[in-house]
């Protein structure tokens, strides 16, 4: 598969998963306050977008180890779409209201990047050590 058919599956992926983030928070906000309602539906979503990225966008298989790495994806959009509003709102004097959308879709190679890096890294494989083998006796063991 190509990196480019993997950069549209990821996209796709993180439409679906804001829609599901934003059902389940408005969902929970029935019967939790909206702080609670954020981070439940946050956390949902982002196994239901492990899990996702793992079979659909890379078609690898999933691991704890990719799925305790896996939050590292959303702090780098979290770093780059903060970091690309600061930018445009305040040193290029683009309007607060567009420009965490345009922060947003600069953020999305970055993740694409951050998230193909732990979800594609090969696995260590743990070797056992060798047992000893038997043979003849050293020659000083044989009289």
């Amino acid at each position: 598969m190509t990196v480019q058919v993997q950069m549209v599956r990821f996209a796709l992926v993180g439409l679906v998963n804001t829609g599901t983030y934003y059902g389940l928070y408005l969902a929970l906000l029935t019967w939790l306050p909206y702080v609670a309602a954020h981070v439940v539906a946050f956390a949902l979503s982002m196994v239901g977008s492990f899990f996702l990225t793992s079979y659909f966008t890379y078609r690898t298989r999933p691991t704890w180890r990719k799925f305790l790495l896996f939050p590292l994806t959303n702090a780098a959009n979290f770093v780059v779409t903060t970091s690309g509003v600061y930018l445009l709102v305040d040193v290029l004097h683009f309007g607060s209201r567009y420009a965490p959308l345009i922060a947003a879709g600069a953020a999305v190679p970055i993740t694409f990047v951050v998230s193909r890096a732990i979800m594609l890294r090969p696995e260590r494989v743990r070797r056992e050590p060798e047992p000893a083998r038997e043979g003849p006796a050293p020659v000083s063991a044989r009289r």
